[in-house]
């Protein structure tokens, strides 16, 4: 087959194109226009929010700018999420403003630059997804009391007065505060608070505008530039020099409370940005445009990467850094599609730092406050509460809230935690068990999880059931350990003997498969009969091995293949020789119903057909039974080989009524008229274009075909009306010409040429089949109509993969020079739905 081998290249490939951006396939550094938008949109959103988490804090401004350049400058390169923005976050605020009040700005730093390093241990030891194990109640609970924590202190800046150091005394200082209300401050608060809240709902072309500029951006610039307009006198943003900036002072203070704040620091810190790019993987991958593939974040690279930032935000003077979501959901949403858009907006946040001054000079401290209070208050997520509420996690979303509310974050979560065992716990040991009758049949409903503790309730229910009743026991719970199995397995046996009725349900309905024995009784699905473990089957196996063993007189493989006739025997009442299949075998074989002996063909077909009345057909008896009556209406015609190794509907995961199959050795279309055609395949077609009206048709090939090889193996001069298998594969040849043409490009596999001759003919073979089918009257008329599709499959039996010819080729008779088979993905359940 070598003068077959011709050179053959998909559009597009070649020695220099390596999927990069751009057509030169240089490897220079580009940044998309698309991030550099988005990361504009992200900047003007931080820069408020970083000086305003500052001032919630009590730390100098400037730290809130440090964070943020960090954050996106040295997470965004480092971490392993790479739409992420990571910077100052409302999450540790309660923290962070607690240290300060207890060590110190100074020291506070150093607290987050041990964080830092505690972060890169935890990375280096990989233990980033058992973050993820944290109830999302305490999670949501922890950030809901940060959120009612913040709120509150910042409800008295924007009253014009001074927060306090606990969420307690805020609110035992707020009727004082009420009393001594400063107007311009209150003017300023609500103001911005209002733009910041209808900014998002500006209708029709104007608010399409409009809302390119971030909300919080616009709320800001317009409450500054009203009170400068106004003159009111309320304290401003004061960002002193940089010289003057604070840095990290050795630690000092009792070596526990220090150790308790880093630990805080660190936890708070990497359970937030760990859920944060989690959430931001899933808002990428719902995205639809831009349409560029964005790799998972890799949470342990990303937990160094936090580590990494706050070592150097803290060695800056800059405040903790943590993944945030709400930059990070505006940098997904404007449309950024690398790491490029995080960094560049540090980088612009350090130019505003140097060069913009001035200006954020203007800004009201009032302005801020209502900024991060607005932002607190958001915190108290309504979606989250109601996705605590429908799992029944309430009690344990309440209990961290208030706990972090007034003990601490720390304190809240540790508390939270313990709740959440305790309630798992009860949950564990409380089941519900009922019983009723209906309709004559016994129901016993088992609601919750069935451990040891229930049996004695379980044991006690299922004997008030008669021995000769019908019972059907309804298991809702994802839980039951040995002890419960032993019960129901125990009680089933007992109540069957004594000749009732038992079978086993989930909560809708469904049935469960009886507790198996101790010995194994059934295999996987597919599994050929030859690895069977289940008993009747390995039985069968066994008896096989046997006989093998004790066939001494059978004939040698030269005495099968011996043209002389066999001896006659001695007895006179036959010849020696090949025994017959069916001869020797009652001892082993079993016998029917009839006495008659079994082969063990026989065997192992009753058994596998035992099998799927045991264990099967209790499943499929009702869609069978709707099928009977409504009769057949299959989406397909499905057009494959004989080849024992094709299981069409496992490869397809069709169900009864979904494919009408037709299969023949080499999975051939005889042209109509044609010499010698078989008219069984031409009337299996019609009726299933006419008759069923199938919506498309597919023609199946495979890898290794035994037809293929022997087309290329037939002399081009041997006689093909020999055999009846040779006079078939006549209509194969029209399919090794086609691949042996110039005029054809070959049929190929994506990405790959074919492996070998075979490979190459039993995809050629699929594309003409194809042909073949246009040629039939009823198949034209309906492609004509645009009623009918065809398709082209080849599935590699050694690759459990299979690969679907591309669009457009022979779907509408249009066949392309490009004959490609694309392989098929495997998909998630939502895009299966989808």
């Amino acid at each position: 087959m070598s003068r077959l081998r011709r050179p053959h290249r998909a559009p597009g490939e070649g020695p220099d194109n390596r999927g990069g951006h751009g057509g030169s396939g240089g490897r220079g550094f580009r940044i998309a226009g698309a991030d550099v938008s988005a990361s504009i949109s992200v900047f003007l959103i931080a820069l408020p929010l970083s000086l305003g988490i500052a001032l919630a804090t009590g730390a100098p401004l400037q730290a809130g700018l440090v964070a943020a350049a960090v954050g996106g400058l040295i997470v965004g390169r480092l971490g392993g999420a790479p739409l992420q923005v990571s910077g100052p976050a409302a999450g540790l605020t309660v923290v962070t403003a607690d240290l300060i009040q207890r060590f110190g700005w100074r020291v506070t730093c150093a607290i987050t630059v041990c964080a830092g390093f505690a972060q890169l241990g935890l990375a280096a030891l990989r233990v980033a997804r058992s973050a993820l194990a944290v109830s999302p109640a305490i999670v949501h609970g922890m950030l809901a009391g940060i959120g009612v924590t913040i709120a509150l202190a910042q409800l008295h800046i924007v009253l014009g007065g001074t927060p306090q150091s606990s969420a307690v005394d805020n609110v035992r200082g707020l009727p004082a505060q009420l009393a001594n209300l400063h107007p311009g401050a209150l003017s300023v608060s609500l103001l911005t608070i209002a733009v910041l809240l209808a900014w998002p709902r500006i209708p029709g072309r104007t608010g399409r505008i409009v809302r390119k500029i971030p909300g919080t951006l616009a709320a800001v610039a317009i409450a500054t530039a009203l009170a400068a307009l106004a003159g009111v006198s309320l304290e401003r943003v004061d960002l002193p020099s940089w010289s003057s900036h604070a840095l990290p002072a050795l630690p000092e203070g009792p070596v526990l409370g220090l150790l308790a704040a880093v630990l805080t620091v660190t936890l708070v810190g990497s359970v937030e940005s760990l859920l944060s790019a989690v959430a931001v993987d899933k808002l990428t991958a719902a995205r639809k445009k831009p349409n560029v593939q964005i790799p998972r974040a890799r949470l342990d690279r990303e937990l160094a990467g936090q580590g990494a930032g706050n070592v150097v935000s803290g060695a800056l003077g800059g405040l903790p850094v943590t993944g945030v979501a709400v930059r990070s959901a505006a940098n997904v949403a404007t449309g950024a599609v690398s790491r490029h858009s995080t960094m560049l907006h540090g980088l612009w946040v350090a130019i505003a730092a140097l060069l913009l001054v001035p200006v954020l000079d203007l800004i009201p401290l009032a302005a801020l406050a209502a900024l991060v209070m607005v932002v607190g208050v958001q915190m108290v997520n309504l979606v989250h509460l109601r996705s605590v509420q429908r799992n029944r996690e309430m009690l344990v979303y309440v209990v961290t809230l208030a706990a972090v509310v007034f003990t601490g974050v720390l304190e809240g979560v540790v508390i939270g935690i313990a709740v959440a065992v305790a309630v798992a716990l009860h949950r564990l040991t409380r089941t519900r068990i009922t019983v009723e009758v209906q309709d004559g049949i016994h129901r016993v409903r088992a609601r919750g999880q069935l451990t040891f503790l229930a049996v004695p309730r379980l044991s006690r229910m299922l004997h008030q059931v008669p021995w000769d009743a019908d019972c059907v026991v309804e298991l809702d719970g994802s839980f039951m350990d040995h002890a419960a199995f032993e019960a129901l397995h125990d009680w089933q046996t007992a109540h069957i003997a004594h000749g009732g009725m038992a079978e086993f349900t989930g909560r809708a309905g469904g049935r469960i498969a009886e507790p198996a024995t101790e010995s194994p009784t059934c295999c996987r699905p597919w599994t050929p009969w030859r690895n069977h473990q289940c008993t009747e089957h390995s039985l069968t196996q066994v008896n096989a091995s046997q006989r093998s063993e004790q066939r001494d007189d059978a004939p040698s493989a030269a005495d099968l293949s011996s043209t002389d006739p066999p001896a006659a025997d001695p007895s006179g009442t036959r010849p020696s020789g090949p025994k017959k299949r069916a001869t020797g075998r009652t001892r082993f074989g079993g016998t029917g119903s009839a006495g008659v002996a079994r082969s063990p063909g026989v065997s192992q077909l009753a058994s596998g057909i035992s099998s799927f009345q045991r264990n099967t057909a209790p499943l499929v008896r009702g869609e069978l039974a709707r099928l009977a009556r409504e009769g057949q209406r299959p989406s397909q015609l499905f057009l494959t080989c004989a080849d024992s190794r094709l299981v069409t509907s496992m490869i397809t995961s069709s169900g009864p009524g979904d494919l009408f199959t037709v299969r023949n050795v080499g999975n051939l279309v005889p042209l109509p008229g044609a010499d010698g055609a078989d008219d069984s395949v031409a009337a299996a077609i019609e009726y299933a274009v006419d008759v069923l009206c199938v919506e498309s048709i597919t023609v199946c090939g495979h890898s290794g075909c035994g037809a293929m090889q022997a087309l290329l193996n037939t002399p081009a001069d041997a006689d093909g009306a020999a055999t009846p298998l040779r006079r078939w594969l006549r209509h194969g040849l029209p399919s090794l010409e086609r691949m042996r043409s110039r005029q054809h490009s070959w049929a190929r596999i994506s990405g790959r040429l074919p492996s070998d001759a075979v490979e190459q003919l039993c995809l050629t073979n699929v594309v003409q089949q194809l042909e073949h089918l246009r040629a039939h009257e009823s198949v034209a008329r309906r492609l004509a109509e645009g009623t009918l599709e065809l398709h082209g499959m080849y599935f590699h039996v050694g690759e459990a993969q299979a690969y679907l010819l591309a669009d457009g080729v022979g779907a509408r008779g249009d066949y392309s020079d490009e004959e490609v088979f694309n392989r098929v993905a495997p998909t998630t359940l939502e895009e299966s739905r989808a």
